[in-house]
């Protein structure tokens, strides 16, 4: 998610990118992946998450496509749940939805909307989405929707995954809670978010029990900068391609938190990997990085790959090949049990000698039959 793009990129070439990686996750076994909602900054170029995903649905087996996330305050509560039902037939239950108050106040601006309406909004949507698709008739009257015996013709195909945003505020893990949902903390990786993952995820169980809820860690996904390369020279001339304009991008929505400016793209990485903001390096620095992420959470039920240009399309296609080949097995435990069988063969020294055996026995016989 979002995903990320260098400014004055084609924009068709862009989509066709996005596109290119999602077949590419799916590939490689990737769970699942998240497209965000903008409509301003000529950089997070997808308008409907929807669209894009209907899609890419049509490219892939597996993976799961989420809205991450949808900004509820630009859209009519019954038309979401509508979208978003459609869509899970369309996909036969791969799609997960995200809900967001919307980040960029330059989109709030062009629906005439302030920022201080646009969390209030978010909370009034997404309980009348949340109802809708529990099969409920809603009628209910705000300055800004009409509902009128309102019943989805259409019920959920699946057990929609929806999750909400977090950040370091309160407000998301309370969100979470209230309603027994799952949850992105976004910039999961800045320090300050980082000290605070514990205690999201206390207000987040706070929340529901006060609301008669459960929540789960398997819901909980952290969102992450990551770019893999061979080795760490490598990983550092990939993203000299778009590292500081992305970055710089960033510094404009999420201020507090971004690492100040840098007279240079290495010092950005230097001050990025030293800080924890990210891992731009190898695959060796990447497990220890996301090993800490889940002894400061307490754990949680997916790590998100923060995409975006910050390198080449071919570099950043072998990160997520990288990552997928050499960071996910130390967390999933996928190939254990073939490093376990490989060591006890190398290890063994009776299969060394019947090998050695076999052959000292074929060479005697040849010769006795000679």
């Amino acid at each position: 998610m979002p995903p990320l793009h260098r400014p004055g990129l084609n924009p068709d070439v862009a989509f066709r990118h996005n596109l290119e990686i999602v077949e590419h996750l799916d590939n490689l076994g990737y769970d699942e992946v998240w497209v965000g909602e903008h409509h301003s900054g000529g950089v997070e170029l997808i308008d409907s998450p929807e669209v894009f995903i209907a899609a890419a649905a049509e490219r892939t087996k597996f993976i799961k496509l989420g809205t991450g996330v949808t900004s509820l305050p630009y859209h009519h509560p019954l038309n979401v749940a509508q979208r978003l039902v459609q869509l899970d037939y369309q996909t036969r239950g791969r799609v997960m939805f995200g809900a967001g108050p919307g980040q960029l106040i330059s989109d709030a601006s062009m629906y005439g909307l302030e920022s201080t309406q646009l969390r209030p909004r978010m909370h009034e949507a997404l309980d009348v989405i949340l109802r809708l698709l529990r099969g409920e008739t809603v009628t209910e009257k705000s300055d800004w929707y009409t509902l009128d015996q309102a019943r989805l013709h259409l019920l959920p195909y699946s057990d929609l995954d929806v999750v909400v945003t977090a950040a370091i505020t309160p407000s998301g893990p309370t969100l979470a809670g209230k309603h027994g949902v799952g949850m992105v903390t976004l910039s999961a990786t800045n320090p300050q978010t980082v000290d605070a993952l514990e205690g999201q995820w206390n207000i987040a169980e706070q929340s529901a029990a006060a609301h008669g809820n459960t929540v789960s860690r398997d819901k909980w996904r952290l969102v992450g900068i990551v770019h893999l390369a061979p080795t760490m020279e490598d990983a550092r001339r990939d993203v000299h391609y778009g590292f500081d304009e992305i970055f710089g991008y960033l510094r404009h929505i999420i201020p507090a938190a971004m690492p100040p400016e840098t007279p240079t793209v290495d010092e950005l990485i230097d001050l990025v990997n030293e800080t924890g903001l990210g891992v731009i390096g190898t695959a060796e620095q990447a497990v220890p990085a996301i090993q800490r992420l889940v002894d400061m959470s307490g754990g949680f039920g997916a790590f998100l790959l923060q995409g975006g240009d910050f390198a080449s399309h071919d570099a950043t296609l072998r990160s997520y090949r990288i990552f997928a080949e050499h960071v996910i097995p130390k967390f999933t435990g996928l190939s254990d049990a073939t490093l376990d069988s490989f060591q006890r063969f190398v290890k063994s020294e009776t299969h060394v000698q019947q090998v050695q055996a076999g052959l000292t026995a074929a060479f005697e016989q040849h010769a006795s039959n000679g």
